[in-house]
């Protein structure tokens, strides 16, 4: 990882965004006196964001095979926290085994080894066939589906998704080496401005619930807002947002 100037910018950036977040939540809760169910949530997403940013300063702090430990943790923390929403049954039991202490490290495994090929299809194809494989030899037909669905999802959000992070620090891009950092905290700065965006804006501008019953602060007008600004920031195949001059340079088949 290259530290040079462009990335403490960032680096500060997102710390002073956040320091200033801290700092507004904490006047609006002594002014609302602490009963305030808009400011108490800002509050909590605001502490969130100190966390999510710290996990991400350490994995750009222990390099590639770092974050990939780092984030095989959250996973495998992540899968525990998933998984006991509705009590496991017996027949399960070896299927969830096969899910926290083989498919999880294989993931992050294949992540660190930098194998783009069985890493982007282990759980979304071997996975997929392997947990209902493993759950119908356990002899356990009762609610069949709506088990083995539950485990597929739960590594499909917990792990697949969660390891394309470290994955990032492993893309080599034409002219881009050793600055994969930067593509980390832009994921970051995505994320916060899409929340902060929904969140405010749906606030002061929501009136049409995307989904009531579940989720009734999700609105249509606080969603559109967050997902506008990350369109004219990131080039169409994913690479780096901007490179040094201030042109896009994307990888090479965008320029076949």
């Amino acid at each position: 990882m290259q530290l040079d100037q462009e990335l403490l910018w960032l680096v500060g950036g997102i710390v002073g965004l956040l320091a200033l977040s801290s700092t507004i939540t904490f006047f609006l809760k002594r002014r609302a006196g602490g009963v305030s169910k808009v400011v108490a949530n800002l509050d909590a997403r605001v502490k969130a964001w100190w966390i999510m940013v710290a996990v991400f300063g350490i994995a750009l702090a222990t390099g590639g095979l770092g974050s990939v430990i780092l984030f095989g943790f959250m996973s495998f923390f992540a899968l525990r926290e998933f998984i006991p929403l509705p009590p496991p049954r017996a027949g399960d039991h070896r299927t969830l085994f096969w899910a926290f202490f083989i498919i999880t490290p294989l993931q992050y495994y294949l992540v660190a080894m930098e194998w783009y090929g069985l890493f982007s299809i282990l759980i979304p194809v071997y996975a997929f066939i392997f947990v209902p494989t493993r759950s119908a030899l356990a002899g356990d037909s009762e609610h069949f589906l709506e088990r083995t669905a539950k485990i597929q999802w739960a590594l499909m959000i917990c792990v697949y998704c969660v390891s394309h992070v470290p994955a990032l620090l492993t893309l080599r891009i034409p002219g881009y080496e050793g600055q994969n950092a930067k593509l980390l905290l832009f994921f970051v700065l995505v994320v916060q401005i899409s929340d902060v965006l929904q969140y405010v804006w749906g606030k002061l501008f929501g009136k049409r619930a995307i989904v009531p019953t579940i989720s009734p602060n999700k609105t249509v007008e606080g969603s559109g807002v967050a997902c506008s600004p990350p369109r004219p920031s990131a080039p169409p195949c994913g690479g780096p947002p901007l490179s040094r001059g201030g042109r896009r340079r994307c990888c090479r088949s965008c320029s076949r």
